[in-house]
């Protein structure tokens, strides 16, 4: 009776985590399409845009966490949180200086919320599959975040355009992951 119970909860957090990683990849396109689109015509949606992002990787990540076990089951997640929400009032204070500071912030956060995205891959990977795709994504966040450093000291003036690709890529990561789950669901009910 209770190895059933634990496969029902498995079950559960892993249609749970399908559609997290269905809503992250919509939400991602989404902010792309507004970054393209309604960005250039308006500085202060360029500027609410680039709040959101961070804001809304800090919401998503608390939702997912207690949704699976709660913060202190959750660790990486919960600091998450907090790098996310930090970041989101940083880029406020970033904004009133240049853009240049902006994705140097943007740079230090692709590098803290990868490093701790794919620690919560690597200690979701026993129980769930897909989970190459979110460390992939993590250590790609990490290594774009350097790249953002290093762009925001160039005397170019960037955009939300290269924050954008970022987040772009960050999409495809979270699609494909829950295409993953989607697939093995398919096949493991062929199986019964």
């Amino acid at each position: 009776m209770a190895h059933d119970q634990l496969n029902l909860v498995r079950a559960d957090r892993e249609r749970w985590l399908k559609s997290y990683y269905f809503i992250r990849a919509a939400f991602s396109v989404a902010w792309v399409v507004a970054a393209f689109v309604l960005a250039p015509s308006s500085a202060a949606i360029a500027g609410a845009l680039l709040v959101l992002y961070p804001a809304w990787d800090a919401a998503a990540n608390l939702v997912d966490a207690l949704r699976s076990g709660g913060l202190n089951q959750n660790r990486t997640q919960a600091l998450n949180v907090l790098v996310s929400l930090a970041t989101a009032v940083t880029v406020i204070v970033a904004l009133q200086t240049s853009m240049n500071w902006v994705l140097g912030v943007f740079g230090a956060w692709a590098i803290l919320s990868g490093l701790l995205q794919l620690g919560t891959a690597i200690r979701r990977w026993k129980s769930f599959g897909a989970q190459w795709a979110m460390v992939l994504s993590g250590g790609q966040s990490a290594l774009a975040g350097g790249f953002f450093i290093v762009q925001a000291a160039t005397p170019a003036v960037p955009s939300i355009a290269n924050v954008a690709g970022y987040a772009g890529v960050g999409a495809l990561y979270f699609l494909v992951s829950a295409v993953w789950l989607t697939v093995s669901e398919w096949r493991q009910r062929a199986r019964t």
